[in-house]
């Protein structure tokens, strides 16, 4: 699987000017790389302008979802769409859409944790399902940023099968150590693919780290970009990897779920 991933400066509150570098982006890439996968990272239409987003956000997924259909059909890739402001109802999500070739819609996401120290709840609503999804064959996840710190999530897809594991992210330069860190845990720990997509620039005082990645299942880093600059990540992942790592160290044969007792109400 030949995955490209695009770390990206995000105009802040331009959901049009955003959506047309993705375009512009898109039909380089596609043309010159020919990959099975793009990647885009979080809340790419707006960046983190949390008090505008009830003004800029997609309303029920639009113009956003239609806009990456249409490129999907016309550069036949599947398309990890990132993140980004959508209120359903009278609430505001932050919002994940991945679709197939053929301009389907394959899985949807609502970030399930919000960032206590951006006071993420005043603006969003915290989803609460999700489940893996099947990409050219591959059985795979999508978490966004700070789901990134919870094992749970990440170990919960594993269990059901995921062997890929894509991260897409708003990541701060503040803590770069922890980005690196928990991607490659998370590899290594449920024995998968790590496909990261952060951004990079600033917004409102915060600077973005980059460090995009792809990792292997033995927490191989394959190929980490910049930490300052927009960058175009091509990587071919072999997935049989997966298998034959999980055959070697039997990790999930290992496993005795009946002792795992957390207390569900922390």
């Amino acid at each position: 699987m030949k995955i490209s991933i695009y770390q990206m400066d995000i105009i802040a509150s331009k959901p049009e000017e955003n959506r047309e570098k993705v375009k512009e982006w898109l039909a380089v890439t596609c043309k010159k790389e020919k990959p099975d996968v793009v990647v885009l990272p979080e809340m790419w239409t707006t960046n983190y302008t949390l008090q505008e987003l009830k003004n800029i956000a997609d309303r029920d997924g639009e113009p956003t979802t239609s806009f990456l259909q249409h490129l999907a059909k016309t550069y036949e890739v599947n398309i990890v769409g990132g993140s980004f402001a959508n209120r359903k109802g009278g609430n505001i999500y932050n919002s994940a859409v991945v679709i197939n070739r053929q301009g389907e819609v394959v899985y949807r996401y609502d970030k399930v944790h919000l960032v206590p120290m951006l006071d993420e709840h005043l603006y969003l609503t915290g989803g609460t399902t999700y489940h893996t999804f099947d990409l050219e064959g591959v059985k795979a996840g999508l978490i966004i940023c700070y789901d990134l710190r919870f094992p749970e999530l990440s170990r919960k897809l594993a269990v059901d099968g995921a062997e890929l594991l894509f991260i897409v992210a708003e990541w701060p330069e503040a803590r770069k150590s922890h980005w690196t860190a928990l991607q490659i845990a998370r590899a290594i720990e449920n024995q998968f693919f790590v496909v990261s997509a952060n951004c990079v620039g600033q917004y409102n005082g915060i600077s973005y780290c980059g460090n995009s990645m792809v990792i292997d299942p033995l927490g191989e880093v394959l190929y980490c970009a910049s930490d300052k600059n927009e960058d175009t990540i091509l990587k071919e992942i072999d997935m049989k990897q997966v298998s034959e790592i999980r055959e070697k160290v039997p990790v999930f044969k290992s496993r005795v779920p009946h002792t795992y007792k957390l207390n569900t109400s922390e």
